[in-house]
């Protein structure tokens, strides 16, 4: 017998298996798997991406804030580009040849084989003309594409602005593709994610002309686009752009909240532009328009970003501070000594109420003065940074010197100057009250942000505690609303010291001897506080806070107008309007609103009085 007999039957049974694998294989890929009949056909198959409708922002009234308008990206396959008309083209698309060579060029480098975008943002009337005579043009062909637009030219710094992903965009989000556009600046930004939706793809069967010739096996392999989440917003449409009105010509920011939920009701930052102008083919040439105007500064948010000095406003936590430590009562009265202190009015020795009524300095000098020094060591050094430290603890709990979480990226958090700050720029142990007694009228190294200032308007119109200030009320069908913006920030002050704080601010505005008559409202009791922050070399700063009712506290607000002089005379009577227009719907104080509104402040910024 030969012993290699049975072995023809195990290699004649590998041969089989083998084949048989093969046989499975052909029929996997040919009849059940079509991937491979895509990438055959990947060279007549075009992959237009679906992109979605971006969501809509809305004010709290349900009165639109931006929506969608119709485009078109003019596309590009180099390859399939043969010998046009360049000129009638250049011509049809309103371009030169020279812009027509350069483009090209790009397209080319980017790939011969692959789309990519020749023309941007062809608004819809335009496109209608161009699309008639498109197929005189091979290897050209359109993609439908959306425009941001605004009804009300209003609200530019908050709603932000989008643009074409760059690289950056491109590393840190694996969603975006070349030639996608995310939001750059306020609520765009921020609520990205939401208002963007997912991104859909249709795929087109072409002939060699690169025409159209239906869908690809009935549209199996495409998907639908979903569109973005809507946003209602805090924003009262009507009150933004009364502020906008009243600011104009001038710099600063007007900030209203609304005290129970810390809704943003507006946000004013002057001077600011109209959203309009970062929109479609002219975006790029307007930003840079806007950008070179370093005078004005238009794109700069002052409500968020904007550092200032909080001048005599301040002076409202410094007493609320003195009151829960227990270094002063609110019948402590301390001499208008002006002699270490420079002062105004005719007021002598006032009791806490009367010295917020006058805004006397030298009061605020000695009740700064016992937060710090507070004989707690024999060492004056020592003593003062014991006091400090506790001071600044306290005064952090209204906001100042920590970001507010709020929904605009980038808020700034100002300066609440503590002992590591003084012994960094002083030494340590070589400083006291007397090397930093300016802080006591907000005139030192504090600094604040104007939402700051109208966080603590709120605070006070609520006896100690508020919500984050945030710009959106819900997002999409559902009412979400971040958690971060329904959890109540306490401030640690008993709330029986903010009543004769707030009868303080009543007598500010509603009786004589008061810094902030301008402010007066017949029909609605105003509660507020003037700060007239100093400058060097121009006009100071008029800076006001305050909230109505009284009773029941609707809007709180801050105003801050750069290089108009004192608060009363300018921020007060701004801030009092804005009350009345929201709380009322209309403005009877005709001759108040001229006053404002005809005010130029700008000329004197340049230099040019």
């Amino acid at each position: 017998m030969n012993p290699f007999e049975d072995r023809k039957f195990v290699i004649l049974g590998i041969f089989f298996t083998v084949c048989l694998i093969f046989v499975g294989r052909l029929f996997y890929i040919q009849v059940v798997d079509e991937s491979y009949e895509l990438s055959a056909n990947n060279q007549a198959l075009r992959r237009v991406p679906q992109y979605p409708v971006r969501g809509l922002v809305y004010d709290r009234h349900g009165q639109l804030l931006v929506y969608n308008e119709a485009a078109y990206d003019l596309m590009v396959i180099p390859r399939q580009v043969g010998v046009i008309d360049t000129a009638s083209f250049c011509e049809l698309l309103g371009i030169v040849d020279t812009t027509f060579d350069n483009k090209m060029a790009k397209a080319k480098k980017f790939s011969r084989y692959k789309a990519s975008v020749f023309e941007k943002q062809i608004p819809a009337d335009q496109w209608a003309e161009i699309s008639e005579k498109l197929y005189q043009y091979p290897g050209f062909y359109g993609e439908k594409r959306t425009l941001r637009k605004y009804p009300e030219s209003v609200a530019a710094n908050i709603l932000g602005y989008i643009s074409e992903v760059n690289p950056s965009d491109l590393d840190k989000d694996s969603y975006y593709r070349m030639g996608d556009y995310v939001g750059k600046l306020g609520l765009e930004k921020e609520y990205e994610k939401e208002l963007r939706g997912v991104r859909g793809v249709r795929v087109q069967m072409v002939d060699v002309h690169n025409r159209v010739k239906g869908s690809f096996s009935d549209g199996e392999y495409d998907t639908l686009p979903i569109s973005g989440e809507n946003l209602i917003s805090t924003i009262d449409r009507d009150l933004q752009v009364y502020g906008e009105k009243l600011m104009q010509n001038k710099r600063g920011s007007i900030v209203a909240i609304e005290p129970k939920t810390g809704e943003i009701l507006a946000m004013i930052t002057a001077p600011s532009y109209d959203p309009n102008l970062l929109v479609g083919r002219p975006r790029n040439e307007n930003y840079k328009a806007l950008q070179a105007n370093d005078s004005l500064n238009p794109l700069f948010n002052r409500a968020i970003n904007a550092q200032y000095r909080p001048g005599s406003i301040f002076k409202i936590v410094q007493s609320l501070v003195a009151l829960d430590e227990g270094v002063i009562t609110e019948n402590t009265r301390f001499h208008c000594n002006r002699g270490i202190i420079n002062c105004h009015g005719s007021h002598s020795y006032d009791d806490l109420v009367g010295a917020i009524q006058h805004s006397c300095n030298p009061y605020f000098w000695n009740v700064y003065k016992k937060l710090v020094q507070r004989g707690k060591y024999d060492n004056i050094f020592r003593d003062a940074a014991y006091g400090v430290d506790i001071w600044q603890r306290r005064v952090k709990q209204f906001g100042f010197g920590v970001e507010l979480k709020t929904d605009l990226p980038n808020i700034k958090k100002g300066l609440v100057p503590g002992v590591e700050y003084y012994n960094r720029w002083y030494g340590e142990r070589r400083w006291a009250f007397s090397t930093i007694y300016s802080n006591s009228i907000g005139e030192g190294e504090m600094l604040v942000v104007p939402i700051q200032m109208a966080n603590l308007a709120a605070i006070i119109a609520n006896k100690g505690y508020f919500y984050t200030p945030h710009l959106i009320k819900s997002i999409g069908r559902d009412s979400v609303k971040r958690t971060e913006f329904t959890t109540k920030n306490e401030t640690d002050v008993d709330a029986k010291y903010f009543e004769p704080v707030t009868e303080a601010m009543y007598k500010v505005v509603n009786e004589a001897g008061g810094t902030a008559r301008r402010a007066r409202i017949d029909s609605i009791i105003v509660c507020g506080k003037t700060g007239t922050v100093q400058n060097d070399k121009w006009p100071d700063h008029s800076v006001f806070i305050a909230f109505a009712p009284m009773d029941d506290p609707k809007i709180a607000i801050a105003v801050y107008v750069e290089y108009s002089d004192f608060g009363g005379t300018w921020a007060a009577p701004i801030a009092s309007l804005m009350i009345e227009q929201y709380l009322t719907g209309e403005i009877k104080r005709l001759d108040k609103e001229k006053r404002i509104t005809d005010a130029i402040f700008l000329d004197i910024y340049e230099g040019k009085k």
